[in-house]
């Protein structure tokens, strides 16, 4: 499969706390995954309800960051996941793991959980698959 042409916006899940630190400082390294493995993880809009409910069912302290691609310049490089399906991820120039900043945040919603099915603006109505 060849990686996809890189889209307007790709999408952060972000944890309470790593939205005020983003807030707070105007940038994030984002959590420990992000960090041991050098760059930000990020999802395709069609991607994020399965990244949900693969990762992060039962929590209640989530928002979706939706990000706009021409803010990180060359830093996205889409990377082929376990089950051949391609994911961006954000290193910065030169793989440089250099952090997100919030100007690169075009919006951010709180995604609700209700009845183990997660819900916010950005995923209503989109027909996405779980």
């Amino acid at each position: 499969m060849e990686k996809p042409t890189l889209p307007a916006f790709v999408y952060r899940i972000s944890t309470a706390d790593e939205w005020a630190e983003l807030q707070r400082t105007g940038a994030t390294l984002g959590g420990d995954l992000d960090r041991s493995t050098g760059c930000i993880h990020l999802s395709d809009l069609g991607q994020v309800k399965m990244t949900l409910k693969n990762f992060f069912l039962g929590r209640n302290d989530l928002y979706l960051l939706q990000i706009d691609t021409s803010k990180l310049a060359d830093g996205i490089i889409y990377e082929e996941s376990d089950d051949n399906k391609y994911f961006p991820h954000f290193y910065g120039p030169g793989r440089s793991f250099v952090p997100l900043k919030l100007d690169a945040v075009v919006k951010a919603d709180k995604i609700e959980l209700e009845n183990d099915d997660f819900t916010c603006s950005l995923l209503d109505g989109s027909n996405l698959p779980c």
